[in-house]
């Protein structure tokens, strides 16, 4: 359910109409190429993680396999991720709930959002799970009602409601009314909107059995991203004119209305509610995790690696990630035009530099693991390597473009400033050590064969 929720977020809900007003009906490419390149990347990181399932996850195999550099700049990037969107989620969420309760301040709603979800990830995974577990099962439930109901409208078998489908999707413009360029804007907002699948390999290391919990996740990525987020875009932009104002503002509430579901507009934002709260939950979970694996091979203080006896909570990894989650949002209270949007500009690409690392991991770690434990491959990459370097170019396409684009251009140098920092901090800190770092440990003790 964690991995089916990581698929269904906020992104899909409320970023899709970025995408579609960039790319008009050209959306549908954007996010098949999107989903195609999330699809093979997972299935790299699922090839790892059920060879070396740990909460440290591409953080730890980019460490073992390019070096101390890359596993602290995939882990740290990661972190940083998470606990912005936090407080992105936190104030989207309070937004929200505001309009229903106009008397209460909205920074009441993000202590109380944030208090929640740091209580549920400090009570222990079970708790962590439960609730992920039911906002997982609703969103998945709105997915599936919304392409249902608009397959039925595409059908013509909508009792009592006439919809013109497909009336308007050649007349504002064809099918490409931005042309490849406005694609290529779709495509980035959807490999934005595809980041936090990730989390299902670091959720792993909880699980009783984690090597088949990777394998069934990741083998269900594919029917996922089909049905969920091609399937919705397609009903999206058949139902509704891409270029229609109130796309952009919510493409699923804007569809909904046009099919005659009445109150589409506090539906939505009920749903988008709850995938907002879910995001948080999960990345609160995430960060915390990441942080306690960065600090167990020592590339973050030592007192963040502990963890409460009996429950293995990282409490402080836990408060650590919620702290600087509701830092942030009170940073957007006191600078909202300044300070935040820095924050969220900063890392705009860091999920295309983790991508990158798990693909050169998977790369050099899958030559590693056919010579010395070929039984641990239980997980495989299709059509190793031409796949991978696919991908790996695939990605190189995408930052080269966001290079090029004045839109993106900031996102991927701020992106690429702190990445520097990072690698900079690794090798200082590699040369203060003057002695080689220790192999990371595995996570299943005697079974690390992968040589340093």
């Amino acid at each position: 359910m964690i991995a089916l929720g990581g698929a269904i977020g906020a992104g899909l809900f409320v970023g899709s109409g970025v995408g579609i007003a960039a790319a008009g009906p050209g959306i549908l490419i954007g996010y098949l190429v999107a989903g195609l390149l999330t699809v093979l990347v997972m299935r790299m990181l699922g090839e790892l993680s059920a060879a070396y399932p740990g909460s440290g996850s591409f953080s730890t195999h980019a460490h073992r396999a390019l070096g101390p550099w890359a596993g602290l700049t995939a882990g740290w990037m990661y972190w940083a991720l998470l606990v912005v969107s936090v407080a992105a989620e936190a104030i989207g969420a309070a937004r929200i709930a505001h309009g229903w309760l106009p008397a209460v301040p909205q920074w009441a709603f993000v202590a109380v959002f944030m208090a929640l979800f740091t209580g549920s990830n400090l009570a222990g995974v079970r708790h962590f799970g439960e609730l992920e577990f039911w906002f997982a099962g609703l969103k998945a439930a709105t997915i599936c009602a919304f392409v249902l109901l608009g397959a039925a409208a595409v059908l013509g078998v909508l009792p009592g409601r006439r919809v013109a489908v497909g009336a308007d999707l050649l007349h504002h413009g064809g099918l490409l009314p931005h042309g490849w360029h406005g694609v290529a804007l779709g495509l980035i907002s959807a490999v934005f909107a595809f980041g936090g699948l990730e989390t299902v390999t670091i959720a792993a290391a909880d699980c009783p059995d984690p090597v088949g919990a990777v394998r069934r996740a990741v083998r269900t990525v594919l029917w996922r991203v089909g049905f969920c987020y091609l399937g919705s875009m397609t009903v999206i932009v058949l139902v509704v004119p891409w270029d229609d104002p109130a796309v952009a503002a919510g493409p699923y509430a804007a569809a909904i209305g046009r099919l005659g579901v009445p109150g589409a507009a506090q539906l939505m934002n009920a749903v988008v509610l709850v995938a907002l709260l879910s995001a948080m939950n999960a990345n609160i979970y995430g960060s915390s995790r990441m942080l306690h694996a960065l600090a167990r091979r020592g590339d973050a203080p030592r007192p963040l690696a502990a963890v409460r006896a009996g429950s293995g909570v990282p409490v402080a990894a836990v408060l650590g990630s919620a702290a600087f989650g509701f830092a942030s949002v009170l940073l957007s209270l006191r600078w909202p035009a300044t300070v935040f949007p820095f924050l969220l500009n900063s890392i705009g690409a860091a999920i295309l530099v983790v991508w990158v690392l798990i693909a050169a991991s998977q790369l050099r770690l899958r030559r590693r693991l056919e010579r010395t434990s070929p039984e641990l491959l239980v997980v495989r990459m299709w059509g190793f390597p031409y796949l991978s370097w696919v991908v790996l170019a695939a990605l190189a396409g995408v930052l080269g473009f966001m290079l090029a684009d004045p839109g993106s251009r900031s996102q991927l140098l701020c992106t690429a400033a702190w990445t520097a920092v990072l690698v900079l901090a690794a090798e200082l800190r590699r040369r203060r050590r003057s002695v080689s770092p220790a192999a990371v440990p595995s996570s299943r003790p005697g079974r690390d064969p992968l040589p340093r």
